[in-house]
């Protein structure tokens, strides 16, 4: 029996809307938290959210990107998948950057977006947008609803997939006729997926090859990425380097799933990674890749990329293996049960001494660098004293740009999962609702959101956030008046062009911060540094610091675009 609530039919105590069953399938999945915004096909739903007495809270944005990067935020710290609602046509749209962010960062997420009633689909009608078309690309799997009866069987198996194998974004489209139709509420959520069956145990033929190689390598190295943070597999990680003592660099998604200031830790690789573990990776005849994909911004130029390495590489996506790098051991694997397997196997290592005796000098001889300033501030030396003020426990977000990179070079991660930021997509506006969801995520934990003056003004409404949800988030802006990446790259290979990189007219940060109810701090001047962090790390509200930093500064080492990992600028002063 099927009827529309429009068609003024009672409904009985053994019936329910499609939107109530949503609600439950949301509630049997054990969703604790859902970032939404409301608007017209989805109004079934939100008064669904309003009718029934849910176990999860909905938290409200000011608008619908910053609910998907608080999404975001939520997955990357917990690991359980975050969940968005947002309305049709623009509503749907406003979350594709978000989308296509989780999907090239691998993070877990279930995107409900509403849809025009199922007879207007395809007649442009009233705020209707072909959200299938548009998220096919960006998304792991995606789902319209054309039959109440598939809604629960869908929404269990969106977590599935969104979940499982390599975590992604999964977006389920409902037209608002199937959301607000009335239905006896006695459908099944199971699901049978026989074409979905993610390699989760690796081929212990191929995990015997690595140890072979291990045992007849000099300069090995291991490459730990996210993949390794997403499995849980940090001990494992650690126990399988020191049973082998194998020096490993990590990539910027990976920060913290190898201790970083372990002495077999040299930092992170890539453009703006240390001298260290670049030239490692140059130098090594064995190269480990445990949950990484070897993307342009690590490798730079390809051929200069291990040239005299045997490349292992251990992933739950086969797709990322060979994709870009030849690859000698495919293991397609969790990272967890692989590094399980191997830690089986008898170490029969060679002699390494040499080599560590190299990476040692390297690391000594060509250490990050910065020049110190008093006024205004260096970059550099502000993260360094954000490390120590938060005694390097707290949960770091960032925006994109050299903050972000500076972040990574200075704020020396030492746990995992407290440090999240958009790496595939490189995406302004992520930090500041990243640590929003962060803060949900784990409410007893200082999180602060080091964002760049451009990046924060992207999403800064969602400071209404804050002060409803009484969030303690610490916001830390490295405020150079720039767009501090492009001014960069500007004077480096565009003869100094700043071709509308360069702000002339910021808000006062400050004010704004209170006019939100939010205690705002400004520090220009060196001195003033320490005790502004502690007064504003030890507020038990929200806290908005607007720090001027050095507008010239740059972001060093650098890769020069189509320069290989032995080409770094910048080494040394």
């Amino acid at each position: 029996m099927k009827v529309n609530a429009n068609q003024g039919v009672e409904v009985k105590s053994n019936l329910v809307t499609g939107s109530d069953l949503l609600v439950q399938a949301l509630e049997k999945a054990g969703v604790e938290v859902v970032f939404g915004y409301p608007g017209g096909a989805v109004l079934p739903i939100y008064d669904a959210l309003h009718r029934n007495d849910t176990t999860f809270k909905h938290v409200l944005s000011r608008h619908e990107q910053g609910s998907i990067h608080a999404a975001e935020g939520y997955a990357r710290v917990s690991g359980k998948p975050g969940v968005v609602i947002a309305t049709s046509g623009p509503g749907a749209t406003n979350l594709i950057t978000g989308i296509t962010d989780a999907m090239m960062d691998s993070i877990p997420l279930v995107v409900f977006t509403g849809q025009v009633a199922k007879q207007v689909i395809g007649t442009d009608a009233f705020q209707e947008a072909d959200v299938m078309g548009i998220t096919t690309p960006v998304t792991k799997y995606n789902y319209q609803v054309n039959d109440i009866a598939d809604l629960p069987r869908i929404v269990n198996e969106a977590f599935h997939v969104a979940t499982t194998g390599r975590p992604g974004p999964v977006v389920i489209d409902i037209p608002k006729s199937i959301s607000e139709t009335v239905t006896i509420n006695d459908y099944e959520d199971d699901f049978y997926l026989p074409g979905y069956q993610p390699t989760v145990y690796p081929n212990p033929m191929q995990i015997s090859k690595v140890t072979d190689e291990l045992s007849k390598a000099e300069k090995p190295v291991i490459l730990a990425g996210a993949g390794i943070l997403i499995a849980g597999a940090t001990e494992e990680l650690k126990q399988f380097v020191n049973n082998w003592e194998i020096p490993v660099v990590t990539t910027l998604l990976g920060l913290g799933s190898y201790p970083g200031g372990d002495n077999l830790s040299l930092g992170m690789g890539g453009m703006h990674g240390t001298y260290a573990a670049n030239r490692a990776i140059y130098e090594s005849d064995l190269l480990i890749n445990i949950g990484a994909r070897f993307d342009d911004r690590l490798t730079g130029n390809l051929q200069h990329f291990a040239p005299n390495a045997k490349v292992a590489h251990i992933d739950i996506d086969p797709a990322e293996i060979g994709k870009n790098v030849e690859t000698a051991i495919p293991i397609v694997a969790d990272a967890k049960q692989a590094l399980n397997v191997l830690l089986l196997q008898e170490v029969n290592r060679g002699d390494y001494t040499a080599w560590l005796d190299k990476i040692k000098k390297n690391q000594k001889e060509y250490p990050l660098w910065y020049n110190r300033e008093d006024n205004p501030i260096s970059p550099q030396w502000l993260i360094e004293q954000v490390y120590e003020k938060s005694n390097g426990e707290a949960v770091v977000t960032t925006d994109v740009g050299q903050h972000q990179m500076w972040a990574a070079q200075f704020y020396t991660f030492k746990n995992p999962d407290n440090w999240v930021t958009s790496g595939g997509l490189g995406t302004m506006g992520f930090g500041f609702p990243a640590a929003i969801g962060a803060q949900i995520a784990k409410p007893d934990k200082m999180v602060i959101s080091i964002v760049g003056d451009g990046g924060f003004q992207m999403t800064l409404q969602e400071l209404s956030i804050l002060k409803t949800q009484n969030l303690p988030v610490k916001v830390v802006i490295l405020n150079n008046e720039a767009l501090g990446m492009v001014r960069q790259w500007q004077e480096t290979f565009y003869e100094e062009r700043y071709s509308h990189s360069l702000f002339s007219e910021n808000p006062d940060f400050v004010k704004l911060a209170e006019s939100y109810g939010i205690k705002g701090m400004r520090v220009e001047d060196e001195k003033n540094v320490p005790d502004a962090l502690e007064e504003a790390f030890s507020h038990d509200g929200p806290v908005v610091i607007d720090c001027r930093i050095e507008r010239q500064t740059c972001v060093y080492p650098m890769i020069a675009p189509g320069k290989g990992m032995h080409e770094m600028i910048g080494v040394t002063k």
